[in-house]
């Protein structure tokens, strides 16, 4: 159950914020193995002036249609398969919705399952595999 955030400026269609999210879930689906009803996302969409990018650093150029997506996972996972959500995330969200691949920005933090409670304030470490699938 990776719980994902996506950061963008204001200004988009709903067509296009739901393309990122549906793109973003399928490259965590065939990378992560994360079923697809196991789906946890929240769009941030900023004023002008309240993201703040280097436009060039480690790639780039970056242009106003700059994504910021921060992944919190359950559980780690291995750097090929990281490298290939990154590299299938990017492939998905070119085709749809058109985001330039500069223009992604992937960050994936793993957490124990000690820091996770998923509902009715039972610590996430407690429940079994099958309650948990995914994390």
């Amino acid at each position: 159950m990776p719980y994902v955030r996506i950061s963008l400026l204001k200004g988009k269609p709903p067509q296009y914020l739901r393309a990122l999210a549906d793109g973003i879930h399928q490259a965590m689906a065939e990378c992560f193995e994360v079923p697809l009803a196991d789906r946890f996302q929240l769009i941030h969409q900023h004023e002008a002036g309240e993201m703040i990018f280097d436009r060039d650093y480690a790639g780039g150029p970056r242009s106003d249609d700059f994504v910021l997506v921060a992944i919190q996972t359950g559980r780690p996972r291995t750097a090929a398969a990281k490298a290939a959500l990154f590299a299938r995330m990017a492939a998905i969200l070119a085709e749809s919705p058109g985001l330039a691949p500069a223009d992604l920005l992937v960050v994936i933090a793993d957490g124990e399952m000690d820091n996770w409670s998923f509902s009715h304030g039972r610590q996430a470490s407690a429940l079994s595999r099958q309650e948990l699938r995914s994390c």
